[in-house]
This record gives structure tokens, sequence and C-alpha cells, in this order.
């Protein structure tokens, strides 16, 4: 099975028309949990960076990361126009592990649902890496509770009480 985490792919889906995940604003879902999304925060696969820029406008410390240039320079491109501190890389998530930096909160708004079943495990094996001890993992994504068709496939997990999955460091809750 061929990874829907294709770079050429996403690339692809940017000329043009937004793509349809693409709001231009923050996700309701990170909005509503904002008092929650503390201490320094990575947005994994941050598109154009309206969530990440949501929480620098609250004055967090934020980084958003995407595999792709172009959404990238847009997401920078609208920190320096909104006069907002955050930095925006390109990088894989899937080398996650790899990484010395580590953060307090981690955003995922529909990243964890594209990945395949051979590159999820190494995604949470990432997100754990990351993850200070405390830390928490903020995880929006299409659920098998939902109806309908449109869109990546559906992810079976019964989140915890509050809604959000929790990824703790070397260890998860979420299982793919």
């Amino acid at each position: 099975m061929r990874s829907m985490a294709d770079p050429d792919r996403f690339q692809r889906a940017y000329i043009g028309a937004p793509p349809p995940w693409d709001v231009d604003k923050p996700q309701a879902a990170f909005v509503g949990a904002a008092d929650q999304i503390t201490g320094s925060v990575l947005d994994a696969g941050c598109g154009t960076g309206e969530n990440a820029l949501f929480v620098a406008a609250r004055g967090v410390s934020v980084t958003g990361i995407d595999f792709v240039e172009g959404p990238i320079e847009v997401a920078r491109r609208k920190a320096s126009e909104r006069g907002l501190t955050a930095r925006f890389f390109v990088k894989d998530v899937l080398t996650l592990a790899d990484w010395s930096e580590r953060f307090d909160s981690v955003m995922d708004s529909g990243l964890f649902h594209v990945f395949d079943d051979s590159d999820r495990p190494r995604y949470v094996e990432g997100l754990a890496a990351v993850l200070r001890p405390s830390g928490r993992l903020f995880l929006l994504c299409f659920s098998d509770r939902v109806p309908g068709t449109v869109g990546p496939r559906r992810v079976s997990a019964a989140p915890p009480h509050d809604g959000w999955f929790t990824c703790r460091p070397r260890h998860s809750a979420l299982r793919p």
C-alpha cells in the first residue's frame, strides 16, 4: 500500500484553490481547548499555520512543521503580516524521533489519519519522543463514529472522557 502521506500529492493540493482542509481559521476544537494548550507547542502538519498562529496570538511559543514547502511559506507570511512570533519549518513528521527539541503540547489537525498502518506507529513513536514527560497531544482526525465516506479512512479508538488522546513519552494511549 502506498502511504497517503505523499509530499507531491499534498504539494499539488495547494495549487489553485485551497485544499478542503485549509479552512483559513483555527479549528474549533483547538479554540475550545486553547486554555489546555500550554508551554512550548508543536503543530505537526501545520499546513498554512492557522492553528499555530492562533496559539501564537495567545502568547504561547509555537513551532509549526509540515513536509510541504508551499504551505510553510504561506504560514511564515501570515505570521509576518499578523505581527506574530512563530517558527515554521519544512520537516517530515516521520523523523520526529530523531529531533532533539521537546514540547509541552503537540497539536495534530488532520495528520494522523493520512498515514497507513506502517507509518502510524513510527509517527506515534516520534510524538512520544518530542513530548516532555507531562506533555499532551491534541489530535483532531476523522473518527469511525462519524458517518460518511468523504475524507481519509476513519480512526477507530475511543478517546478519553475529554475527547482528546494523550501521548506520553515512550508510551502512548494512541493505538493505530
